[in-house]
């Protein structure tokens, strides 16, 4: 359902369900909606007063629970279109190589000509062969066009023979800085290619981002590219989330979304991260925070210290502990990336830093206070995405510096034991929102999508239980961090990390009405019954945007 421009006078009484008032577990028992902005919440007898005695739609429900429109702080949502557009490839479906090769075939049989075969979403840990695939998989799959293959961090994957010779890769190939190509024991080019090496799969005129991060922007035309957005779209707001920060933006999702604001498609409301390697494209055009409208803004700007903990690419200079002589990868020197941060922060840019290892993290910090002294600004809210494996004393100074980690509990849910077997028992550290919480950082929770499905009560139950897909409970009590404080980590906190939180987030007189109705209120059940909780209905600026089928 796309999103039109509301009315200023229509108004909307919504009852017959208890409300989640802002900053009290009290539930009210109405909202009262003028334009696209709450007037009131209350009783019913005081939000249909506060409408003058009329109301043009009254939302009558029958139970549930109005909530505010979960805010998802971090994700890609054009990526996780494509991807839903690719084969399935995660573990729930292969769960072996033949299989794997088994589908891509299926998939490709239904292809032209010449169109590559792509698929997403494995994970090698969970394989039975537990390694990732190779080129020679994928060229049982076909060989005369591309087949590409990726991981379910979304750093990079693999690719078929064709594919190298149509990259030019050879054994004499070297890996781009930021970015790796593998190779098997003869040298040969195994077909996997990562972070910065994904360049190559964009071809000649395609985005280019080199050492500032993964390169999943491969382009398609206008029309394939406007279906992806709409296809991950309706995915977020059948999940209840109603804003999003797009954690890189290149000029493929610049145009995409631009292009939905203006035909009236762009449903959900848009915080964009330019990639840093439109660092100096933004400077130069004094794009700085804020830049846009209620639907549609560029916020900041996404930086990369190390690579993932999935794909074994986040930076441990003393190794990996299932590999001592593996490492894992920084995108930048530290002495570069502190100048980079720097130049965005002096701009008035907020920063948004992947980095997963402790030495990343202390190294976004260092470069945080660093810019901070040189010229110091306040109420940045300079963010660490991921933010995996912070020490006690990391914490504490993301406190001292207003340093704001973004946190996805959908990654230990899904990769803890995986963590555990690559970093041995810092694993159980993995997400120590409990532990932040306790030192007064904000945490603030996302879904990485396509990493992670947009499942806010999934990340919320992953967060309190602390418990993997296989079981495996990590860490002690105090990491773990209540339903109550989740859905404040998913709503109002990770609309404050967009710089939003006086317009989304929370359901009070003058926010956006932008909020879904639950089927049950999550503080009334269990950790573990979290995700049987069903999203009736989705309404961003005070109109319907979603609704389950039936209703």
């Amino acid at each position: 359902m796309p999103r039109h421009p509301q009315n200023p006078d229509r108004t909307l009484l919504v009852t017959g369900a208890d409300v989640a008032a802002a900053g009290t577990p009290v539930r009210a028992e109405a909202l009262a909606v003028r334009g696209d902005r709450i007037v009131h919440v209350g009783t019913a007898e005081d939000a249909r007063a506060a409408l003058g005695g009329r109301a043009d739609e009254e939302l009558a429900l029958d139970g549930g629970l109005v909530h505010p429109g979960f805010v998802d702080a971090h994700c890609h949502p054009v990526m996780y279109g494509q991807a839903l557009a690719w084969v399935d490839l995660r573990p729930e479906r292969v769960g072996d190589i033949d299989t794997m090769v088994e589908v891509l075939r299926e998939a490709a049989r239904d292809l032209p000509a010449g169109v590559p075969v792509r698929g997403f979403g494995y994970e090698h840990r969970r394989l039975a062969e537990g390694r990732h695939p190779n080129c020679h998989d994928l060229d049982r799959v076909a060989d005369d066009r591309e087949v590409y293959v990726m991981n379910a961090s979304g750093h990079g994957g693999v690719v078929n023979s064709h594919t190298l010779r149509a990259c030019r890769v050879t054994a004499g190939t070297p890996s781009p800085e930021g970015g790796s190509i593998g190779h098997f024991e003869n040298g040969e080019p195994d077909g996997q290619l990562w972070d910065a090496a994904c360049d190559l799969l964009t071809g000649p005129a395609g985005v280019k981002i080199g050492n500032h991060g993964p390169n999943f922007h491969l382009s398609e035309p206008e029309d394939i590219m406007a279906d992806h957005l709409l296809r991950a779209q309706e995915v977020f707001l059948a999940a209840g989330v109603t804003t999003i920060g797009d954690a890189q933006v290149s000029r493929r999702e610049m145009e995409t979304y631009l292009r939905a604001h203006a035909d009236g498609s762009l449903g959900m409301r848009v915080s964009a991260y330019l990639t840093s390697a439109l660092l100096d494209t933004a400077l130069e055009l004094g794009a700085v925070r804020g830049f846009g409208d209620d639907l549609f803004r560029i916020q900041g700007v996404k930086f990369y210290a190390d690579g993932t903990l999935g794909g074994w690419t986040a930076y441990f200079p003393e190794g990996y502990a299932a590999d001592c002589c593996h490492h894992g990868q920084l995108y930048h020197s530290v002495e570069e990336y502190a100048q980079i941060v720097r130049r965005a922060h002096a701009a008035g840019l907020q920063t948004a830093t992947h980095a997963q290892s402790p030495y990343a993290i202390g190294m976004v910090l260092d470069a945080i206070e660093k810019a901070q002294a040189d010229r110091p600004r306040a109420g940045m809210r300079h963010r660490i995405e991921h933010s995996g494996l912070p020490t006690d004393e990391q914490i504490d100074r993301m406190a001292e510096l207003g340093v704001v980690p973004v946190m996805q509990p959908q990654h230990h849910l899904r990769t803890g034991d995986g963590t555990l077997t690559a970093i041995g028992d810092m694993g159980h550290r993995y997400n120590p929102a409990g532990r932040c919480a306790t030192a007064g950082v904000p945490v603030v929770f996302s879904s990485d999508a396509p990493v992670a499905p947009p499942v806010p009560l999934e990340a919320v139950a992953a967060a309190a239980t602390r418990r993997t897909v296989l079981g495996t409970v990590l860490g002690d009590e105090a990491l773990r961090l209540p339903v109550a404080d989740g859905l404040h980590a998913h709503t109002a906190a990770a609309a404050r990390a967009l710089h939003r939180e006086h317009a989304v987030g929370a359901l009070a007189p003058g926010m956006l009405a932008d909020f879904t109705v639950l089927d049950a209120d999550p503080l009334t059940v269990p950790a573990d019954e979290l995700t049987g909780i069903r999203v009736r209905e989705t309404w961003v600026g005070g109109s319907r945007a979603w609704a389950a089928a039936g209703r």
